[in-house]
């Protein structure tokens, strides 16, 4: 069985934001192994609509190596897309979503194949509420925000984590790989 894997950029006080946090050459690299690596990434549509721009990168390179060689490795991986008001993703490499959030998950683990990515803070969650996640992997950068979007929210059950073990880069931010205990316990 695939295990699905939550893969996120986050600041030190543990908030999503895409303008707070730039990813250097050696993270873009690190991104680029991640998804050379697994087969299909699952998106919520805002996050999805981000990582459209790109598509644009991967037809119009930068001359930067590991931002074009990011952007033609998210442009090739199939994408599933989940919303409510997406019709059309405008993507070759991406589809909406067909069935909910757990059938969809449970029906790509069941396939042949190498890993899927969860790529979207609602879905992290979504999929962390459904226990659906087999391994995270998160990259805190060494920024405090203070306010923002935490990564986090409307859990609804405490999940104990195992460290399997970290990669720290030179910019200093750390990803640290975790594995989810078997127990739950609900959050009062």
């Amino acid at each position: 069985m695939r295990k699905l894997i939550a893969a996120f950029n986050m600041t030190f006080d543990g908030f999503c934001d895409h303008m707070a946090i730039i990813p250097d050459d050696e993270v873009l690299h690190y991104y680029s192994e991640l998804l050379g690596s697994a087969d299909a990434i699952i998106y919520g549509r805002t996050t999805y609509e981000l990582m459209v721009y790109w598509q644009t990168v991967a037809k119009n390179p930068t001359g930067n190596k590991p931002t074009d060689e990011f952007a033609v490795t998210i442009d090739n991986i199939p994408k599933i897309v989940f919303s409510h008001t997406l019709k059309n993703t405008g993507w070759e490499s991406a589809r909406v979503a067909n069935h909910s959030i757990e059938e969809e998950v449970l029906k790509l683990k069941q396939q042949p194949g190498r890993d899927i990515l969860v790529g979207s803070p609602s879905l992290i969650v979504a999929c962390l509420n459904l226990n659906l996640i087999d391994e995270y992997r998160l990259c805190v950068h060494p920024v405090i925000l203070g306010n923002g979007f935490p990564l986090f929210k409307n859990v609804r059950n405490r999940v104990d984590l195992k460290l399997l073990k970290t990669k720290t880069f030179k910019c200093g931010a750390v990803t640290f790989y975790y594995e989810p205990k078997k127990t739950t316990t609900p959050l009062s």
